[in-house]
């Protein structure tokens, strides 16, 4: 993980050399402007993720059975937060890996994913027994 947070700085850097090598300072304009863009872009799509999941209880989602099968192993974080639009509820302690989050759905249904280093490595799908929802619910008139 070191190795991939040093590589984005390292290919703007990267780049910036290279455009005022080959084009001087207008090239670094260049360059720098597009680099901006770059990270407006990403702040823009954290906030939109961020803003989207304010607005919804934590740890909930429409339909766990449906989010499991949308998970990949690999996803981050930001992106299964994109996905079930809320953040989840954080099972493990904080600053310990892998980072336990889990998702509820209306029927009782759960989905817990772990997280090693912000990325998906493995979840489980939790579907309650037809006796237990029954029991939830109430009993039928």
């Amino acid at each position: 993980m070191p190795f991939q947070k040093l590589l984005y700085p390292a290919a703007g850097l990267g780049l910036l050399f290279l455009a005022y090598r080959s084009y001087g300072w207008p090239g670094v304009a260049a360059v720098g402007g597009g680099l901006t863009m770059w990270l407006l872009l990403h702040f823009t799509r954290v906030m939109t993720v961020l803003k989207r999941a304010a607005d919804r209880p934590i740890g909930y989602v429409e339909s766990a059975v449906m989010l499991n099968a949308k998970l990949k192993a690999g996803s981050t974080l930001m992106h299964v937060m994109a996905m079930t639009r809320s953040l989840g509820e954080r099972l493990s302690a904080e600053n310990v890996q892998p980072e336990v989050y889990r998702w509820r759905d209306n029927g009782h249904s759960t989905v817990t994913a772990d997280f090693q280093d912000g990325k998906l490595v493995r979840w489980k799908l939790d579907r309650p027994a037809a006796a237990e929802v029954s029991e939830v619910a109430g009993p039928t008139p």
